[in-house]
Protein backbone atom coordinates (compact mmCIF):
# COMPACT_ATOMS: atom_id res chain seq x y z
CA UNK A 1 0.00 0.00 0.00
CA UNK A 2 2.99 2.18 -0.10
CA UNK A 3 2.57 3.48 -3.65
CA UNK A 4 0.08 5.89 -3.52
CA UNK A 5 0.17 7.96 -6.26
CA UNK A 6 0.18 4.84 -8.55
CA UNK A 7 -2.83 4.06 -6.78
CA UNK A 8 -4.98 7.28 -7.51
CA UNK A 9 -3.68 7.19 -11.11
CA UNK A 10 -4.72 3.61 -11.59
CA UNK A 11 -8.13 5.12 -10.89
CA UNK A 12 -7.87 8.01 -12.78
CA UNK A 13 -8.20 10.12 -9.50
CA UNK A 14 -5.08 12.59 -10.28
CA UNK A 15 -5.63 15.39 -12.01
CA UNK A 16 -2.40 17.46 -11.50
CA UNK A 17 0.49 16.66 -9.01
CA UNK A 18 3.70 18.88 -8.04
CA UNK A 19 5.85 15.97 -8.18
CA UNK A 20 5.55 13.13 -10.58
CA UNK A 21 7.82 10.45 -7.98
CA UNK A 22 5.48 11.27 -4.76
CA UNK A 23 5.79 7.34 -4.30
CA UNK A 24 9.24 7.38 -4.33
CA UNK A 25 9.99 10.77 -1.93
CA UNK A 26 7.71 9.09 0.17
CA UNK A 27 8.53 5.35 -0.03
CA UNK A 28 9.83 5.46 3.91
CA UNK A 29 7.67 8.29 5.23
CA UNK A 30 4.09 8.77 5.57
CA UNK A 31 4.11 12.14 6.59
CA UNK A 32 0.38 13.63 7.53
CA UNK A 33 -1.40 14.68 4.50
CA UNK A 34 -3.82 17.61 4.82
CA UNK A 35 -7.50 18.27 3.08
CA UNK A 36 -9.58 21.29 3.76
CA UNK A 37 -13.51 21.64 4.13
CA UNK A 38 -14.63 25.42 4.81
CA UNK A 39 -17.65 25.33 6.42
CA UNK A 40 -20.10 27.19 4.17
CA UNK A 41 -23.22 25.16 4.83
CA UNK A 42 -24.08 22.68 7.49
CA UNK A 43 -23.49 19.78 5.17
CA UNK A 44 -21.39 18.57 3.06
CA UNK A 45 -22.54 17.31 -0.70
CA UNK A 46 -21.05 14.61 -3.08
CA UNK A 47 -19.22 17.09 -4.66
CA UNK A 48 -16.66 16.39 -1.20
CA UNK A 49 -16.83 13.17 -1.45
CA UNK A 50 -13.89 12.88 -4.22
CA UNK A 51 -11.24 14.37 -1.93
CA UNK A 52 -12.60 12.52 1.00
CA UNK A 53 -11.80 9.04 -0.55
CA UNK A 54 -8.17 10.56 -1.65
CA UNK A 55 -7.67 11.09 1.74
CA UNK A 56 -9.15 7.78 2.73
CA UNK A 57 -7.11 6.15 0.43
CA UNK A 58 -3.85 8.05 1.92
CA UNK A 59 -4.71 7.02 5.46
CA UNK A 60 -4.93 3.29 4.01
CA UNK A 61 -1.54 3.87 2.71
CA UNK A 62 -0.32 4.75 6.11
CA UNK A 63 -0.30 8.23 6.01
CA UNK A 64 -1.70 10.36 8.76
CA UNK A 65 -4.90 12.54 7.74
CA UNK A 66 -5.28 16.39 8.77
CA UNK A 67 -8.60 17.00 8.08
CA UNK A 68 -9.36 21.15 8.04
CA UNK A 69 -12.11 22.75 8.94
CA UNK A 70 -12.27 26.30 7.87
CA UNK A 71 -13.53 28.30 10.83
CA UNK A 72 -11.61 31.44 9.42
CA UNK A 73 -11.53 30.94 6.02
CA UNK A 74 -15.52 29.82 5.54
CA UNK A 75 -15.94 33.84 7.42
CA UNK A 76 -13.91 34.58 4.00
CA UNK A 77 -15.20 32.29 0.98
CA UNK A 78 -13.19 30.63 -1.46
CA UNK A 79 -13.28 32.77 -5.30
CA UNK A 80 -12.48 28.95 -6.47
CA UNK A 81 -15.35 27.89 -8.88
CA UNK A 82 -17.43 30.85 -8.12
CA UNK A 83 -18.70 32.98 -10.63
CA UNK A 84 -19.81 35.40 -7.96
CA UNK A 85 -19.33 36.40 -4.36
CA UNK A 86 -20.83 34.40 -1.59
CA UNK A 87 -22.90 35.55 0.84
CA UNK A 88 -20.97 36.34 3.73
CA UNK A 89 -21.82 33.73 6.69
CA UNK A 90 -21.81 34.82 10.48
CA UNK A 91 -19.57 33.53 12.97
CA UNK A 92 -22.40 31.71 15.15
CA UNK A 93 -23.27 30.26 11.42
CA UNK A 94 -19.91 29.24 10.80
CA UNK A 95 -19.32 27.57 13.68
CA UNK A 96 -22.52 25.53 13.87
CA UNK A 97 -21.66 24.49 10.48
CA UNK A 98 -18.19 23.26 11.55
CA UNK A 99 -19.87 21.15 14.36
CA UNK A 100 -21.66 19.30 11.67
CA UNK A 101 -19.43 19.07 9.41
CA UNK A 102 -16.89 17.38 11.99
CA UNK A 103 -19.49 14.99 12.94
CA UNK A 104 -19.75 13.76 9.19
CA UNK A 105 -16.52 13.50 8.31
CA UNK A 106 -16.17 10.82 11.14
CA UNK A 107 -17.96 8.44 9.06
CA UNK A 108 -15.06 8.64 6.14
CA UNK A 109 -12.24 8.48 8.29
CA UNK A 110 -10.73 6.44 11.45
CA UNK A 111 -9.67 9.16 14.23
CA UNK A 112 -9.21 6.32 16.64
CA UNK A 113 -6.17 3.99 15.92
CA UNK A 114 -2.90 5.15 16.78
CA UNK A 115 -0.52 6.83 14.48
CA UNK A 116 -2.62 6.33 11.79
CA UNK A 117 -5.39 8.30 13.40
CA UNK A 118 -6.88 11.01 11.25
CA UNK A 119 -7.29 14.42 13.08
CA UNK A 120 -9.47 17.36 12.83
CA UNK A 121 -8.03 21.29 13.01
CA UNK A 122 -9.89 24.40 12.71
CA UNK A 123 -8.14 27.39 11.24
CA UNK A 124 -9.99 29.63 13.36
CA UNK A 125 -7.79 28.40 16.56
CA UNK A 126 -5.00 30.04 14.91
CA UNK A 127 -5.92 32.58 12.70
CA UNK A 128 -8.13 34.23 15.54
CA UNK A 129 -5.01 34.94 17.40
CA UNK A 130 -3.01 36.68 14.34
CA UNK A 131 -3.26 40.14 14.13
CA UNK A 132 -4.07 42.26 10.54
CA UNK A 133 -0.69 44.28 10.87
CA UNK A 134 1.32 40.75 11.98
CA UNK A 135 -0.44 38.90 9.07
CA UNK A 136 0.87 41.27 6.23
CA UNK A 137 4.11 41.94 7.51
CA UNK A 138 5.02 37.81 7.76
CA UNK A 139 2.85 36.47 5.02
CA UNK A 140 1.98 39.00 3.04
CA UNK A 141 5.24 40.32 1.63
CA UNK A 142 5.87 37.01 0.15
CA UNK A 143 3.02 36.96 -2.10
CA UNK A 144 3.17 39.45 -5.58
CA UNK A 145 0.40 40.88 -6.73
CA UNK A 146 1.12 39.41 -10.29
CA UNK A 147 1.63 35.74 -8.82
CA UNK A 148 -1.61 35.95 -7.55
CA UNK A 149 -3.72 37.37 -10.59
CA UNK A 150 -2.20 35.10 -12.40
CA UNK A 151 -4.14 31.95 -10.13
CA UNK A 152 -7.01 30.74 -12.09
CA UNK A 153 -9.10 30.90 -9.18
CA UNK A 154 -8.65 34.94 -9.26
CA UNK A 155 -8.04 35.12 -13.40
CA UNK A 156 -11.75 33.79 -13.60
CA UNK A 157 -13.36 36.16 -11.11
CA UNK A 158 -11.85 39.62 -12.57
CA UNK A 159 -14.34 40.26 -15.06
CA UNK A 160 -17.58 39.68 -13.14
CA UNK A 161 -15.38 41.28 -9.95
CA UNK A 162 -13.73 40.11 -7.38
CA UNK A 163 -13.31 41.90 -3.60
CA UNK A 164 -10.32 41.94 -1.49
CA UNK A 165 -11.56 39.72 1.33
CA UNK A 166 -11.73 36.55 -1.45
CA UNK A 167 -8.60 38.14 -2.61
CA UNK A 168 -6.95 37.37 0.62
CA UNK A 169 -8.32 33.78 0.63
CA UNK A 170 -5.03 32.58 -1.36
CA UNK A 171 -2.88 33.74 1.84
CA UNK A 172 -4.83 32.44 3.98
CA UNK A 173 -4.95 29.10 2.65
CA UNK A 174 -1.33 29.33 1.87
CA UNK A 175 -0.86 29.98 5.66
CA UNK A 176 -2.67 27.19 6.43
CA UNK A 177 -0.17 24.78 5.06
CA UNK A 178 2.43 26.24 6.66
CA UNK A 179 1.27 26.09 10.17
CA UNK A 180 0.04 22.69 9.61
CA UNK A 181 3.76 22.41 7.88
CA UNK A 182 5.36 23.85 11.27
CA UNK A 183 2.88 22.36 13.64
CA UNK A 184 2.02 19.01 12.41
CA UNK A 185 5.24 17.89 9.77
CA UNK A 186 2.36 18.25 7.00
CA UNK A 187 3.93 17.71 4.14
CA UNK A 188 1.02 17.08 1.38
CA UNK A 189 -2.01 18.54 0.42
CA UNK A 190 -4.89 17.40 -1.61
CA UNK A 191 -7.92 18.77 -3.25
CA UNK A 192 -9.90 19.25 -5.96
CA UNK A 193 -8.69 20.46 -9.22
CA UNK A 194 -10.07 24.00 -8.46
CA UNK A 195 -7.63 24.02 -5.61
CA UNK A 196 -4.31 24.12 -7.33
CA UNK A 197 -3.68 27.61 -7.06
CA UNK A 198 -4.70 27.83 -3.54
CA UNK A 199 -2.15 24.60 -2.76
CA UNK A 200 1.00 25.84 -5.09
CA UNK A 201 0.79 28.93 -3.19
CA UNK A 202 1.39 26.76 0.07
CA UNK A 203 3.97 25.29 -1.42
CA UNK A 204 5.75 28.51 -2.42
CA UNK A 205 5.57 29.85 0.53
CA UNK A 206 6.93 27.38 2.49
CA UNK A 207 9.72 26.69 0.53
CA UNK A 208 10.32 30.76 0.75
CA UNK A 209 10.32 30.60 5.09
CA UNK A 210 11.20 27.22 5.67
CA UNK A 211 13.29 26.42 2.67
CA UNK A 212 11.76 22.88 2.66
CA UNK A 213 9.84 20.93 -0.21
CA UNK A 214 6.45 20.40 -0.22
CA UNK A 215 3.95 18.76 -2.37
CA UNK A 216 0.50 18.57 -3.69
CA UNK A 217 -2.22 16.80 -5.73
CA UNK A 218 -5.72 17.53 -6.64
CA UNK A 219 -8.35 15.41 -8.05
CA UNK A 220 -10.46 15.85 -10.84
CA UNK A 221 -13.50 17.84 -10.67
CA UNK A 222 -16.29 15.54 -12.18
CA UNK A 223 -18.63 16.34 -14.77
CA UNK A 224 -21.03 13.87 -16.08
CA UNK A 225 -21.02 12.15 -19.67
CA UNK A 226 -23.44 14.73 -20.89
CA UNK A 227 -21.59 17.85 -19.15
CA UNK A 228 -23.58 18.38 -16.66
CA UNK A 229 -22.31 18.85 -12.94
CA UNK A 230 -22.11 16.25 -10.43
CA UNK A 231 -23.95 16.53 -7.53
CA UNK A 232 -26.88 18.64 -9.07
CA UNK A 233 -30.33 17.46 -9.59
CA UNK A 234 -33.61 18.85 -10.93
CA UNK A 235 -34.41 19.29 -6.91
CA UNK A 236 -31.05 20.50 -6.05
CA UNK A 237 -27.44 19.44 -4.29
CA UNK A 238 -27.11 15.94 -3.52
CA UNK A 239 -25.87 16.37 0.09
CA UNK A 240 -24.63 13.85 2.41
CA UNK A 241 -26.64 14.86 5.52
CA UNK A 242 -29.52 12.29 5.38
CA UNK A 243 -31.95 15.21 6.79
CA UNK A 244 -31.49 17.32 3.45
CA UNK A 245 -30.39 13.83 1.03
CA UNK A 246 -32.26 11.29 2.29
CA UNK A 247 -29.87 7.35 1.53
CA UNK A 248 -33.19 6.48 -0.04
CA UNK A 249 -32.71 9.43 -2.59
CA UNK A 250 -28.97 9.15 -2.46
CA UNK A 251 -29.48 5.55 -3.45
CA UNK A 252 -31.37 7.07 -6.40
CA UNK A 253 -28.95 9.71 -7.65
CA UNK A 254 -26.56 6.92 -7.92
CA UNK A 255 -28.65 4.01 -9.37
CA UNK A 256 -29.46 5.86 -11.87
CA UNK A 257 -26.12 6.81 -13.19
CA UNK A 258 -25.65 6.54 -17.06
CA UNK A 259 -23.77 3.24 -19.35
CA UNK A 260 -21.77 5.46 -19.98
CA UNK A 261 -20.73 7.14 -16.59
CA UNK A 262 -20.82 4.11 -14.13
CA UNK A 263 -17.95 2.24 -14.95
CA UNK A 264 -15.91 5.54 -14.32
CA UNK A 265 -17.83 6.39 -11.15
CA UNK A 266 -16.94 3.08 -9.38
CA UNK A 267 -13.58 3.66 -10.08
CA UNK A 268 -13.84 6.99 -8.32
CA UNK A 269 -16.18 6.05 -5.29
CA UNK A 270 -16.17 2.77 -4.49
CA UNK A 271 -12.90 0.55 -3.09
CA UNK A 272 -13.76 -2.26 -5.77
CA UNK A 273 -10.63 -4.15 -6.82
CA UNK A 274 -9.19 -3.55 -10.51
CA UNK A 275 -10.42 -7.13 -11.67
CA UNK A 276 -13.92 -6.56 -9.75
CA UNK A 277 -13.91 -2.97 -12.10
CA UNK A 278 -13.42 -4.95 -15.06
CA UNK A 279 -15.98 -7.62 -14.82
CA UNK A 280 -18.50 -4.56 -14.28
CA UNK A 281 -16.83 -3.29 -17.63
CA UNK A 282 -18.16 -6.14 -19.63
CA UNK A 283 -21.42 -6.56 -18.17
CA UNK A 284 -22.43 -2.79 -18.64
CA UNK A 285 -20.78 -3.50 -22.29
CA UNK A 286 -22.57 -6.92 -22.78
CA UNK A 287 -25.72 -6.96 -20.26
CA UNK A 288 -26.46 -3.47 -19.77
CA UNK A 289 -30.18 -3.90 -18.85
CA UNK A 290 -28.92 -6.10 -15.61
CA UNK A 291 -27.58 -2.27 -14.44
CA UNK A 292 -25.31 -4.46 -11.92
CA UNK A 293 -22.58 -2.06 -12.13
CA UNK A 294 -25.14 0.95 -10.91
CA UNK A 295 -26.31 -1.16 -8.26
CA UNK A 296 -22.82 -1.75 -6.82
CA UNK A 297 -22.07 2.10 -7.43
CA UNK A 298 -25.16 2.85 -5.52
CA UNK A 299 -24.83 0.99 -2.97
CA UNK A 300 -21.24 1.25 -1.82
CA UNK A 301 -21.58 4.81 -1.94
CA UNK A 302 -24.56 4.43 0.29
CA UNK A 303 -22.79 2.47 2.43
CA UNK A 304 -19.86 4.62 2.66
CA UNK A 305 -21.90 7.51 3.55
CA UNK A 306 -24.73 5.89 5.86
CA UNK A 307 -23.70 2.75 6.62
CA UNK A 308 -25.07 -0.68 6.52
CA UNK A 309 -28.03 -0.55 7.57
CA UNK A 310 -29.19 2.79 5.77
CA UNK A 311 -27.89 0.91 2.34
CA UNK A 312 -29.53 -2.21 2.57
CA UNK A 313 -33.09 -0.22 3.22
CA UNK A 314 -32.76 2.02 -0.15
CA UNK A 315 -31.79 -0.94 -1.70
CA UNK A 316 -35.14 -2.38 -0.10
CA UNK A 317 -37.14 0.18 -1.16
CA UNK A 318 -36.10 0.39 -4.98
CA UNK A 319 -37.14 -2.73 -5.23
CA UNK A 320 -40.00 -2.08 -4.16
CA UNK A 321 -41.32 0.02 -7.63
CA UNK A 322 -40.28 -3.40 -9.19
CA UNK A 323 -42.64 -5.64 -7.08
CA UNK A 324 -39.96 -6.55 -4.53
CA UNK A 325 -40.95 -7.72 -0.82
CA UNK A 326 -42.01 -4.56 1.43
CA UNK A 327 -40.39 -5.53 4.69
CA UNK A 328 -39.30 -2.98 7.40
CA UNK A 329 -39.73 0.17 5.91
CA UNK A 330 -40.37 4.16 7.20
CA UNK A 331 -42.84 6.45 6.50
CA UNK A 332 -40.08 9.03 4.73
CA UNK A 333 -39.12 6.28 2.82
CA UNK A 334 -42.78 5.15 1.18
CA UNK A 335 -43.92 8.77 0.73
CA UNK A 336 -40.26 9.34 -0.88
CA UNK A 337 -41.04 6.56 -3.33
CA UNK A 338 -44.67 7.10 -3.96
CA UNK A 339 -44.63 11.09 -3.74
CA UNK A 340 -47.64 11.38 -6.30
CA UNK A 341 -49.38 8.19 -5.33
CA UNK A 342 -53.31 8.69 -4.34
CA UNK A 343 -53.35 8.68 -0.64
CA UNK A 344 -56.33 7.52 1.45
CA UNK A 345 -56.97 8.34 5.17
CA UNK A 346 -58.36 6.15 7.75
CA UNK A 347 -58.39 6.37 11.52
CA UNK A 348 -55.87 3.74 13.42
CA UNK A 349 -58.77 2.51 15.20
CA UNK A 350 -60.00 0.73 12.22
CA UNK A 351 -57.10 -1.87 12.30
CA UNK A 352 -57.92 -3.31 15.27
CA UNK A 353 -61.03 -5.17 14.06
CA UNK A 354 -59.81 -5.35 10.73
CA UNK A 355 -60.58 -3.12 7.32
CA UNK A 356 -62.53 -4.80 4.13
CA UNK A 357 -60.51 -4.50 1.65
CA UNK A 358 -63.15 -4.33 -0.70
CA UNK A 359 -64.46 -1.10 0.87
CA UNK A 360 -61.10 0.28 1.10
CA UNK A 361 -60.64 -0.17 -2.58
CA UNK A 362 -63.86 1.91 -3.25
CA UNK A 363 -63.39 4.72 -0.99
CA UNK A 364 -59.82 5.32 -2.11
CA UNK A 365 -60.81 5.34 -5.97
CA UNK A 366 -58.72 2.06 -6.80
CA UNK A 367 -62.59 0.55 -8.27
CA UNK A 368 -65.96 2.40 -9.14
CA UNK A 369 -67.79 -0.21 -7.03
CA UNK A 370 -67.98 -3.39 -4.77
CA UNK A 371 -67.99 -5.55 -7.50
CA UNK A 372 -65.29 -4.83 -9.62
CA UNK A 373 -63.28 -4.61 -6.42
CA UNK A 374 -64.20 -8.16 -5.99
CA UNK A 375 -64.22 -9.28 -9.55
CA UNK A 376 -60.47 -7.82 -9.54
CA UNK A 377 -59.64 -9.67 -5.97
CA UNK A 378 -60.62 -12.90 -6.99
CA UNK A 379 -58.68 -12.52 -10.62
CA UNK A 380 -55.49 -11.75 -8.97
CA UNK A 381 -55.12 -8.01 -9.68
CA UNK A 382 -54.74 -6.85 -6.21
CA UNK A 383 -51.53 -6.58 -4.16
CA UNK A 384 -51.19 -5.72 -0.74
CA UNK A 385 -47.81 -4.40 -0.06
CA UNK A 386 -46.40 -6.50 -3.08
CA UNK A 387 -47.78 -9.71 -1.99
CA UNK A 388 -50.82 -10.71 -3.78
CA UNK A 389 -54.21 -11.30 -2.26
CA UNK A 390 -57.17 -13.10 -3.88
CA UNK A 391 -58.91 -13.53 -0.71
CA UNK A 392 -62.38 -11.12 -1.51
CA UNK A 393 -63.28 -11.26 2.34
CA UNK A 394 -59.57 -10.14 3.39
CA UNK A 395 -59.94 -7.41 6.20
CA UNK A 396 -56.65 -5.35 6.71
CA UNK A 397 -55.37 -5.48 9.97
CA UNK A 398 -52.30 -4.12 11.73
CA UNK A 399 -49.96 -6.59 10.65
CA UNK A 400 -50.56 -5.32 6.88
CA UNK A 401 -48.20 -2.07 7.65
CA UNK A 402 -45.46 -1.25 5.75
CA UNK A 403 -44.10 0.98 8.22
CA UNK A 404 -45.50 3.43 11.09
CA UNK A 405 -48.38 4.02 9.40
CA UNK A 406 -48.75 2.92 5.99
CA UNK A 407 -50.17 0.39 3.99
CA UNK A 408 -49.34 0.14 0.37
CA UNK A 409 -52.17 -0.77 -2.39
CA UNK A 410 -51.34 -1.90 -5.75
CA UNK A 411 -53.74 -2.87 -8.49
CA UNK A 412 -52.73 -4.54 -11.74
CA UNK A 413 -49.17 -3.93 -12.65
CA UNK A 414 -48.26 -0.21 -11.43
CA UNK A 415 -51.57 1.59 -9.78
CA UNK A 416 -50.42 1.85 -6.17
CA UNK A 417 -52.21 3.94 -3.32
CA UNK A 418 -50.98 4.60 0.25
CA UNK A 419 -53.74 4.08 2.93
CA UNK A 420 -52.64 6.03 5.78
CA UNK A 421 -53.69 4.77 9.36
CA UNK A 422 -53.42 8.05 11.61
Amino acid sequence: MSHILAQLKERNLVFQVTHEDLDTVFSSEKPPVYCGVDPTGSSLHVGHLLPLIGLMRFQQAGFKSLVLVGGATGMIGDPSGKSAERVLLTKDEIESNVNAIERQLRRFLDFDSGSYAARLVNNYEWFSRYFFIEFLRDIGKHFSIGSMLAKESVRNRLETGISYTEFSYILMQAYDFLHLFDNYGCRIQVGGQDQWGNITAGIDLIRRMRGKETFGVTFPLITTSTGKKFGKTEAGTVWLDERLTSPYQLYQYFINTSDRDVVRFIEYYTFASAEEIEEYRELVRKEPEKRAAQKRLARDVTKLVHGRRDAEMAEKATSVLFGGELLDCTDRILEEIFPDVPKAHFPASTLTDGMDLIQALVTCGAVASKGQARRLITQGGVYINNKKVQDSEYALNAHDLASEHFILVRTGKKNFFLFRFN
